[in-house]
């Protein structure tokens, strides 16, 4: 799909909102479940880890001195980095180290490049977690415009909720109590974990489709990564892609949102500001 294809057209969008509609063509109303997505989606904590992991890619890949210049790694890390996104970190350190022996050099262990990236960002969002834990800040700031208020509104009609994320479970739960979403997804928060392979969001996923004997129209996903997008439409389920611009907290993330309509997104959104249309929408109360 090229980029002029992507481009909005004014009928696209619900009227008079920024709620634009990729796929009319969804089974509405009959939602019981949700899926959320953490970072990027409900959570602002991270803001700006791809400027973390990016560059320390590149900078490992540029120590092999292949001739590739900055720019030319930067492409390809940005490529397999966003392809990732959604699934746990491990998998892109995974494709780091296979980077690394493509190039004729002899790779660490993925979890020792996991460890060195988490050591970099620690550095980005530590005052962060701690003025979110000493109450300095206000978690408000932290969270996606309107968070709550989807929250919320899914809780009224009943939806039962999940909350699955590639970070690891620990770091997961920690910064999604101080941000105050335990609420909403009691028992319900899964991360990644140590044994990497006994988590994905595709289990979860279809955790909730077998258990519950649900049909793919019956859950709605909310994410800003290509997993847990493309895993929701292999069921058939609905998936609602938010390309918040993380930095300005405001207005759509255009290389994102292409991204997220590339892997199969129903409806894009900029945030949750017009929460209550969204879910009437999803609920063919409109």
């Amino acid at each position: 799909m090229n980029e002029s294809s992507l481009r909005p057209r004014e009928a696209d969008f619900l009227p008079g909102t920024d709620i634009e509609i990729i796929n009319p063509d969804i089974e509405r109303g009959k939602i019981e479940f949700a899926l959320f997505d953490f970072d990027g989606t409900l959570s602002l904590i991270r803001e700006g880890w791809q400027q973390v992991m990016i560059p320390m890619m590149v900078e490992i890949l540029g120590e092999l001195n292949t001739g590739e210049s900055e720019e030319q790694l930067t492409e390809i890390v940005r490529d397999f980095v966003t392809q990732l996104t959604g699934k746990q970190t491990i998998y892109q350190m995974i494709q780091l180290a296979e980077e690394v022996k493509k190039r004729g050099g002899t790779p660490k262990e993925p979890l020792d490049y996991k460890h060195q990236y988490l050591d970099l960002l620690w550095q980005r969002i530590r005052d962060r977690v701690e003025g979110l834990e000493s109450g300095r800040l206000e978690p408000l700031d932290f969270v996606v415009p309107g968070a709550l208020d989807i929250l919320k509104e899914l809780k009224s009609r009943g939806v039962v909720m999940y909350l699955a994320s590639g970070t690891d479970r620990p770091y997961v739960l920690n910064e999604s109590g101080v941000l105050g979403l335990h609420p909403y997804f009691p028992d319900r928060i899964y991360g990644a974990l140590d044994d990497y392979k006994n988590f994905s969001k595709r289990m979860i996923i279809q955790k909730i489709l077998s258990v519950n004997n649900l049909s793919g129209p019956g859950l709605v996903t909310f994410g800003d990564g290509y997993v847990e997008i493309e895993d929701t439409k292999e069921v058939g389920g609905i998936a609602v892609g938010v390309a918040t611009n993380e930095a300005e907290r405001k207005g759509i993330d255009e290389w994102k949102r292409d991204r997220l309509i590339g892997a199969g997104a129903d409806i894009i959104i900029p945030d949750f500001r017009e929460a209550a249309k969204v879910v009437k929408y999803l609920f063919a109360e409109d």
